[in-house]
């Protein structure tokens, strides 16, 4: 097409000038609002334009289509990359969209959100996050198929579709990527199909100052089927050749027992006249000498601002019509599928519709009162092994601690490629435990995905304490409110041996402090199982279930209320026996047993005492002021919290009268029942705090 520019078969002049309009709108945003990146959306038009109208399988008229490829720009940074394509595709954004870009109100976010954004599959921003997640998306088709097409030949099912990735050097440098990255290449995922824009340059400029493997051969040791294509033409030239990246993009697809890694060797920032190549171009507006010079090189009006030549659109704009007729075949097929697997097509409805299933609340189980209970972790793998036959979307496993974390559904196989089956884990590519292996911050991401890609409902257990290794994952999935569901284990100083490196004290204070995230901390075996139907029935926002390694007894709910009330996240757990309390006591997990024996005491004692379990503070939150008040009286000032690790949450519950049973230091290795003694978790540690806040109440 040019001595620069090579393009794919079928295209024309005007694909051209539509590559060259993504350029200048990318500039010409940028400049307006004074900040933004635009050499990765510049240099990258070609290939983000490839995907958007000549590869990628969707509908801008439907884009939530179930047939469609899914699109994660992992380079979230770049956002302009993405926003010119949904732009010009007509995915819903317009032009005043892209001139609004990272202003307040605006359709285009500094980062590409996925809840504010149509068209958007998932929020990045921290780099290394978006790769990471589309493998846990490319993990959640492979996983669908097997629920509703396993038998169908690959590439001939409805439910078979890639996704793509578009990633840079900073998502290679973050180690979540590499966490993710060694999963996907183990799992064998075809279905993934990522591109590394390799352009030298990050915010400190050249990445050679830090970043100085051999990337490639790293993602061929991981197991990827891995591919170059250089526009640079080792240096010498530069030659946009989309039609080579195309040819490499349509090999990827054919490749079914690996991922796909493609280099895309750039320049960031070209063709703009002598900022090409600088690390000045990655996040910062050109000025207008260098925004007026690129639109120069290209053949645009430097006097306009905002160009978007009606033929070019009419041309982008097409791409519904394109889309229309794949969807059609598509269709063609999906029908026939519905009809030769009626049962299956009523299980989709249900998974698309976020039903839950026919015998769902009959299926968690009672426990009987037990003195000596039973760990909430456990309870949690007996709750798992009765969900498993009756919710077959619900899947998940841990971060290599399986044994630890009760998160094997009990005869369920692996999510992995038959070969790698061990002795003690067997499985397929179809199935259901899924083994992180010690990869804490992959998983969470990964879960992301598998959430995100729409019909799966995922978990995935670590101990407590390294969830700290997965908070980025956590914190992005508490911002698009991602339902998926974190199994944290060994949840306070009742880890016991194994000391204070693994004991988590600042851990619960630390994430009930992320908006979004509901923490969920229940007092034994029932209070679990109604977590667990809770979590379930909200589908919306991830959750934090946090459980116990050691026993704890099973309340007898004849004479404590019904563990149900939970789903408020804190109830009337047993009243005082003159029904007006003089005192409080509120607990979570495994603290609240010494809160119900000190009660008992206080009551002996005469002192009218109401217990209050409190397992999740934000679905308390989340509950009228009426029934706040009915659980917490404002005329009862006399309080204490019971929960062994730093008080900093209960503060805003305990007033000026209150106090905290709590630990506000690290913990130490010995046996949870000496350390829950020796730390003053004790029946008669809450009776002396409930006197103290009854004597400065008052009372």
């Amino acid at each position: 097409m040019t001595d620069t520019f090579k393009a794919p078969e079928g295209w024309t002049d005007l694909d051209k000038r539509a590559v060259d309009t993504v350029r200048v709108l990318a500039a010409d945003a940028v400049e307006k609002v004074g900040n933004g990146h635009p050499g990765t959306a510049i240099s990258l038009a070609p290939a983000a334009y490839l995907l958007y109208q000549d590869v990628m399988r969707h509908d801008p008229t439907d884009p939530d289509w179930l047939g469609r490829d899914r699109f994660v720009l992992s380079a979230g940074h770049s956002s302009l990359t993405q926003y010119i394509q949904l732009y010009l595709g007509g995915f819903g954004l317009e032009l005043e969209d892209i001139e609004g870009l990272r202003t307040w109100g605006s359709k285009t976010p500094g980062h590409p959100e996925n809840f504010h954004t149509k068209g958007v599959e998932i929020t990045t921003g921290p780099l290394g996050q978006g790769i990471s997640s589309a493998v846990g998306m490319a993990m959640a088709q492979r996983r669908e198929r097997g629920l509703l097409d396993p038998e169908a030949a690959p590439g001939t099912s409805p439910f078979d579709h890639f996704t793509y990735v578009i990633a840079s050097d900073g998502d290679l440098q973050e180690g979540v990527s590499s966490e993710a990255s060694s999963l996907a290449g183990t799992q064998k995922l075809g279905n993934l199909i990522v591109l590394w824009d390799d352009n030298e340059i990050s915010i400190e400029g050249d990445t050679s100052i830090a970043f100085t493997e051999d990337t490639t051969a790293r993602y061929e040791a991981y197991g990827w089927d891995v591919r170059t294509v250089d526009w640079t033409q080792g240096g010498e030239s530069y030659l946009e050749d989309v039609a080579a990246l195309k040819a490499e993009i349509l090999e990827a697809q054919k490749v079914t027992d690996k991922p796909t890694f493609i280099r895309l060797r750039t320049v960031i920032g070209w063709p703009i006249p002598e900022l090409a190549g600088s690390h000045s171009v990655h996040g910062a507006k050109l000025g207008s000498d260098a925004v007026a010079g690129l639109k120069e090189a290209i053949g645009f009006d430097p006097e306009k601002s905002f160009q978007v030549d009606e033929d070019v659109l009419a041309r982008t704009r097409s791409l519904a019509e394109r889309a229309a007729t794949a969807k059609s075949e598509w269709d063609e097929g999906y029908q026939a599928w519905r009809s030769a697997n009626p049962e299956r097509a009523t299980l989709l409805d249900r998974l698309v519709a976020r039903e839950l299933p026919e015998g769902f609340a009959e299926a968690f189980p009672a426990f009987e009162a037990d003195e000596k209970g039973i760990a909430t972790r456990a309870a949690s793998g007996k709750i798992l092994a009765e969900l498993a036959p009756v919710m077959p979307e619900l899947w998940g496993g841990s971060a290599d601690l399986a044994g630890s974390n009760n998160t094997t559904m009990k005869g369920e196989p692996s999510f992995l490629p038959e070969e790698y089956s061990s002795e003690q884990f067997a499985g397929d590519e179809y199935g259901r435990t899924l083994h992180f292996g010690i990869r804490e911050h992959g998983m969470g991401a990964i879960l992301s995905g598998i959430s995100l890609h729409g019909l799966t409902r995922p978990y995935g257990g670590t101990f407590f304490q390294f969830a700290d290794y997965m908070r980025g994952a956590v914190r992005l999935a508490s911002l698009m409110k991602v339902p998926a569901t974190y199994v944290w284990t060994h949840d306070s100083i009742g880890l016991g041996e194994d000391g204070p490196t693994h004991q988590p004290v600042e851990h619960l204070a630390a994430y009930r402090a992320i908006p979004n995230l509901s923490i969920v901390r229940p007092a034994d075996a029932n209070e679990t199982a109604q977590a667990w139907k809770a979590l379930l029935e909200r589908d919306s926002g991830p959750v934090g279930l946090i459980l116990s390694r050691q026993a704890m007894p099973t309340f007898d709910r004849s004479e404590y209320a019904g563990a149900d009330g939970l789903a408020k996240g804190a109830y009337v757990m047993k009243e005082a026996s003159s029904g007006t309390p003089q005192v409080i006591l509120i607990g979570t997990g495994s603290e609240v047993q010494y809160a119900a024996e000190a009660q008992k005491q206080l009551e002996a004692e005469g002192i009218a005492t109401r217990l209050v379990s409190m397992p999740s503070v934000e679905w308390f939150d989340e509950q009228d002021e009426e029934y706040k008040e009915s659980v917490l009286p404002s005329a009862v000032t006399a309080r204490v919290s019971v929960e062994a690790g730093i008080a900093m949450p209960w503060y805003r519950f305990l007033g000026a009268h209150g106090r905290a049973v709590s630990l506000e230091h690290y913990g130490a290795s010995a046996d949870a029942k000496t350390l829950f003694r020796e730390y003053g978790f004790t029946p008669e540690a809450v009776i002396a705090a409930a006197k103290e806040s009854l004597a400065a109440a008052g009372a």
